[in-house]
């Protein structure tokens, strides 16, 4: 059986299929190679290729070099095959129109496998490092079911993880509760950290002790002068060149 018969219809194989045909019919046509190689949008050297290879030869060598991100699909096809659906055609045809672009027979193989009971599990998303982030520095109150479950798994999958998250949580609540009289005890806890970033953070703020502490404890801020600050900087470079001084201090004093 001729190997474009025996495959189901895929993506890639519609594509190869149609790009062959196109090639080959503007040759046929009378369009110079480097012409054809423009209009379909390939390189020279590529549309040579469909030009010279056989198509059974063409698909089969798509079929090689494709990557089948199966692993992304299994979840759902677990579940499905879970709650009774557990033909190979109508699973196929589903996560094809959730964009999965493989081939019939790799999913058939694993639905083998689920049948036969010996189907690897499908592995667990990895959380990215800013996901991490934002589950440790939210309050724990905040985060939904689903996110202080995943929280825990990686605090006991990553003990690093878990002393990083002690103490950004303590440091926290100095800061939203102006608890300044305990900084001292959080810096010890910080340089006796097994996490280097943490212990040059701890000693960077031993450093300026008094002025963090009145920081985290008065209700006086420099925020008020850091935002006229940057008001001043933005003025100044968005008139640089086009303006007068006259200007820029006009500006400058009016309100905001």
């Amino acid at each position: 059986m001729p190997l474009l018969e025996a495959l189901p219809p895929t993506l890639i194989v519609q594509r190869v299929q149609q790009r062959h045909e196109l090639i080959n019919r503007m040759l046929d046509s009378g369009y110079p190679l480097s012409e054809v190689a423009r209009r379909v949008g390939l390189d020279r050297k590529t549309a040579r290729r469909y030009r010279d290879t056989e198509l059974d030869v063409l698909i089969a060598s798509a079929r090689d070099r494709r990557n089948v991100p199966l692993d992304r699909y299994k979840p759902f096809l677990q579940a499905q095959f879970a709650s009774g659906v557990t033909s190979a055609k109508e699973l196929y045809d589903q996560i094809c129109a959730q964009g999965f672009q493989g081939g019939y027979s790799t999913l058939s193989r694993y639905v083998l496998s689920l049948r036969n009971g010996v189907a690897v599990a499908a592995p667990a998303q990895i959380p990215s490092p800013r996901s991490i982030t934002a589950w440790i520095m939210r309050p724990r109150e905040s985060l939904s079911t689903s996110e202080v479950t995943r929280l825990d798994e990686v605090r006991i999958a990553c003990p690093d993880i878990t002393e990083a998250c002690n103490l950004a949580r303590a440091f926290t609540d100095l800061v939203r509760h102006r608890r300044g009289t305990m900084l001292g005890l959080w810096i010890r806890e910080a340089e006796q950290s097994t996490i280097g970033p943490l212990r040059s953070f701890g000693s960077f703020l031993r450093q300026d002790f008094d002025a963090v502490t009145a920081g985290l404890t008065l209700p006086y801020s420099s925020g008020v002068v850091e935002g006229h600050v940057c008001r001043v900087k933005l003025l100044k470079r968005s008139m640089y060149g086009r303006a007068t001084f006259a200007l820029l201090r006009a500006r400058i004093l009016a309100r905001p």
